[in-house]
């Protein structure tokens, strides 16, 4: 799988980590930024760049890391065809993939369990979407994220 990663500051340690778990894991990895953990930088600049990759199909999955996970996530479900879901633990990161097929995972560095950050990227890349009822649910979400019902 060829996979977007980006971060903000307080994310840059995880996404690094993320990274070589990913490369060991044989996926390819595109890292949008940032470059360091040192200067303060807006999350929106680099989480938008891989929400679009994800977004245009050029990468088939999205992992990005702020501070909470909330503002990456924020800006990832402004892209169209984006489905970021921000998730704090293995309950919520399997029920991302079996239930909405979410192509971006968004994780807050402060918020969750490093020692399980590795398992939870993990069950996040090999957990499949179920189908059924929930792909007749994404569709009303596809539908309304193209002009439908508003």
């Amino acid at each position: 799988m060829k996979i977007a990663i980006a971060s903000d500051h307080r994310g840059y340690d995880f996404k690094e980590r993320i990274k070589a778990t990913l490369k060991e894991l044989g996926h390819s990895v595109t890292d949008f930024g940032t470059s360091s953990k040192s200067e303060s930088v807006d999350y929106p600049d680099f989480g938008m760049k891989a929400a679009l990759s994800v977004g245009r199909g050029e990468c088939d999955r999205g992992i990005l890391i702020c501070g909470t996970g909330i503002g990456m996530s924020l800006v990832a479900n402004k892209v169209r065809g984006v489905r970021a879901t921000l998730c704090h633990n293995l309950y919520t990161v399997e029920m991302s993939r079996r239930h909405n097929d979410a192509n971006v995972l968004c994780i807050g560095a402060d918020i969750i369990d490093e020692e399980l950050l590795e398992q939870k990227v993990k069950l996040w890349l090999e957990t499949p979407f179920e189908g059924g009822r929930h792909a007749r649910r994404l569709g009303k979400i596809v539908e309304l994220e193209n002009g439908g019902g508003i």
